[in-house]
């Protein structure tokens, strides 16, 4: 995948943006198990599979939600954004009109 490699050399990157980067990146692989274990469990026939499958899948939805609160506690940036789209009602695509 494109996005785990660095685009600027890592000397010149700050202990900041790499810790930044190791969470952006293990939070898509997360994400990525989501949906293969999703799509496993829908294509699954077995009844006991099927469940093990899924709750693979949530365990996974519990890794990323975890990287998640990381990047907020530790990006001000990240932290305003999931203050203004998080729970929040109405169309959120528009949200800011």
């Amino acid at each position: 995948m494109a996005s785990e490699g660095l685009h600027a050399p890592r000397e010149r990157l700050t202990e900041k943006t790499l810790n930044l980067h190791h969470a952006i990146v293990s939070l898509t692989e997360e994400l990525d198990a989501v949906d293969w274990y999703r799509q496993r469990a829908d294509d699954c026939d077995d009844a006991q599979l099927k469940a093990i499958l899924l709750h693979n899948m949530r365990e996974e939805m519990e890794h990323a939600v975890m990287v998640l609160e990381w990047l907020r506690r530790n990006d001000t940036d990240f932290a305003g954004m999931l203050k203004e789209y998080l729970y929040t009602e109405g169309d959120i695509a528009h949200h800011e009109d």
